[in-house]
């Protein structure tokens, strides 16, 4: 259950502040949250320290005091409350000063309305939702390093003792159990013989430096060769005690940071693919009302000219070329974790058996399909198409990866991790998983391509993870589900992607099924309100509905359908409605208006899920993808209407 939002406005001036409280209401993202007024500096100081607020609305002006000391002081006593600055006056002096005392964002009193309260509210929240990674990310790591400090207390650290020419003299019971060595295997034998070769001219300028001057330490980090065979980052310091009698050595004081490496490198992969999600994101929804339009458009056109009209052949060209943009764009926003996603109990070897002849025309002659399919499978809560995309694009990889042919397996299989240890990233919980994993015996990848291969566009050379959508796709759709993707390769072996998703409350049983809306739309008669913010979209609807017959009520937000509904006496037969409308949301719009007039039916239309559209809970049938054809739009309508 989503925790209600805890709002605190801070104003001398209690109807401003009233007013204030008023337009968060109004707002999306503030119409649930809890809200909290304070008149003077001391008040907001004592609610702010005694509660735990989400974001704080603070007036400039509070009396012989500001906003901006109220923000430093909390700040000084440790609450990390969001503040956003309201003020008349400075704007730009006071914005600067504003940024610089940590206030999340500022708000001229002037400007102040619905949508700006909503962009402030939606965008401290954010801020504070990402310092909330940032810290647990930084307490990740600091878990990590406490580990290895604790294994330094208890002499866990490897200690090598290596002479002027680098053999190595003596090494602790502890660094054999760290590099796998025992004393009488690694006695006598160069450092330089246990080290990666790529390390091998660092250490030896290090060993340089340090013979200049004894006493001398130096700091460096290398990989040493464990007894099977696997390569150990040691964060190592030198130091040159070779005129000491006792010692009479270069004391290599040398500890495992291979762990911590891997979580630094995963941790930052994933915040590098989170940003370039959002951005891919971001430019897809707004493609997408583009791409509605043009296309929509082009059907009308396309509609009217005779089939001996020269003009045609350029519209169809102008069809195709929206067609393959619109493409682009459903990839973008499932790499980005925006698609709307219709989830369902989902057996995924029915899915995969439903597939393999679709596969089989996708890869060449000279590529053998297997399926190892598990019995008793788990079933999985999962968008059934969006599952088929990911086979798709896995098994596209695998055909050009085998250019001379081989085989591609693909196996089902239920796992389980009781507890942290063992689990394929740190990133997952343990739990039970359904794992569908997808082998290719083609050319593989080198460790530079692996860290790459889900990046949008990525290419290198000649190797099989080329550019495009493809595998980036498929890591957000696993991702939107709340799976994981990890990738197992060498160059020469071939490539393993293994797909864990969370496996659903559910004992294996019947397979869901997705219905379809098939046969041309006939001529409508009944009432439709369309509620879309972009113009050029809710103009599309509304020429096609009208062609069609029916009568069209257009409304471009939310409080303006509820507005017109309530003056139209006659029914209304359907509500067709964007999930993303301005001061009210498409889901709330259908659950006011359905509230009213029971007899009425929801068509939602969306190209973008996103926190505030949870798409998993909208009646199935009742949702059409944009961008959307005029036949489609058609089709839908009159299906919903006459079901």
């Amino acid at each position: 259950m989503t925790a209600t939002t805890r709002v605190l406005v801070v104003d001398d001036a209690t109807e401003y502040a009233e007013m204030v409280v008023e337009l968060l209401r109004a707002s999306a993202a503030g119409r649930d949250a809890a809200t909290r007024t304070a008149a003077t500096y001391d008040d907001a100081l004592a609610a702010l320290t005694a509660d735990a607020f989400d974001v704080a609305f603070v007036d400039y002006l509070l009396g012989s005091r500001d906003g901006i000391a109220l923000l430093r002081e909390v700040r000084d006593r440790g609450v990390d409350t969001p503040v956003v600055i309201l003020t008349g006056q400075g704007a730009e002096a006071v914005a600067v000063e504003a940024m610089k005392a940590g206030a999340a964002d500022y708000l001229s009193k002037a400007d102040v309305s619905v949508e700006t309260i909503d962009r402030a509210l939606r965008h401290a929240l954010a801020l504070r939702d990402g310092e909330r990674q940032r810290r647990r990310a930084e307490e990740a790591l600091k878990t990590s390093e406490e580990r290895f400090r604790a294994l330094v207390e208890h002499s866990s650290d490897a200690l090598i003792l290596v002479d002027a020419q680098g053999r190595v003299q003596y090494m602790t019971p502890t660094s054999q159990r760290a590099l796998g060595w025992t004393l009488d295997e690694i006695t006598g034998r160069s450092i330089f013989d246990v080290l990666h070769a790529d390390d091998r001219g660092q250490l030896a300028g290090a060993m340089t430096d340090t013979l200049a001057g004894p006493g001398q330490s130096l700091k460096l980090e290398f990989r040493l060769k464990h007894a099977d065979g696997t390569f150990k980052t040691m964060d190592a310091i030198a130091i040159n005690h070779l005129a000491e009698p006792s010692v009479k050595a270069i004391v290599i004081n040398a500890r495992d940071i291979t762990e911590r490496r891997r979580l630094e490198d995963e941790l930052g992969h994933a915040q590098k693919m989170d940003a370039v999600g959002q951005l891919a994101g971001g430019l897809a929804h707004d493609f997408t009302n583009l791409l509605t339009a043009i296309l929509g458009y082009c059907e009308l056109v396309l509609a009217d000219v005779p089939k001996d009209d020269p003009k045609r052949h350029d519209l169809e060209e102008i069809r195709a070329a929206g067609e393959r943009a619109a493409s682009l764009t459903r990839q973008l926003l499932a790499f980005a974790r925006r698609q709307v996603l219709q989830l369902q109990v989902l057996d995924l070897n029915g899915l995969v058996r439903q597939m393999e002849r679709l596969l089989r025309r996708l890869l060449t002659p000279q590529i053998e399909l297997v399926t190892e399919l598990a019995i008793d499978l788990a079933r999985v809560n999962a968008d059934p198409s969006a599952i088929e995309q990911s086979l798709v694009a896995l098994a596209v990889y695998a055909r050009d990866a085998m250019p001379g042919g081989g085989r591609m397996t693909i196996a089902t299989s239920n796992v389980a991790f009781d507890n942290a240890e063992g689990l394929p990233q740190t990133t997952m919980s343990p739990g039970k998983y359904v794992l569908l994993a997808v082998r290719d015996t083609g050319a593989g990848m080198d460790a530079a391509t692996r860290e790459r291969v889900f990046e949008p566009f990525f290419t290198k050379g000649d190797q099989p993870a080329s550019g495009g959508l493809g595998l980036a796709t498929v890591y957000g759709i696993v991702k939107q589900h709340g799976g994981f993707i990890a990738v197992d390769s060498e160059l020469g072996t071939g490539s393993l992607f293994s797909i864990y998703l969370p496996a659903a409350d559910t004992a294996p049983g019947a397979q869901d099924t997705v219905r379809r809306e098939a046969g041309a739309a006939v001529d409508g008669w009944e009432t439709v309100l369309i509620v879309e913010h972009d113009d050029a979209v809710r103009a599309l609807a509304r020429e096609v509905l009208r062609r069609q017959g029916y009568a069209v009520i257009e409304a471009r937000h939310g409080i303006d359908a509820l507005r017109l509904a309530e003056r139209h006496r006659d029914p209304i037969h359907l509500l067709v409605t964007d999930l993303l409308t301005p001061h009210l949301g498409g889901r709330d719009i259908a659950l006011r208006l359905t509230t009213a007039r029971p007899r009425m039916k929801v068509l939602f239309l969306s190209g973008d899920a996103s926190e505030d559209a949870p798409t998993d809970e909208l009646p199935r049938g009742a949702f059409l993808h944009k961008p959307f054809t005029p036949e489609a739009l058609a089709r839908k309508v009159r299906t919903l209407l006459d079901r």
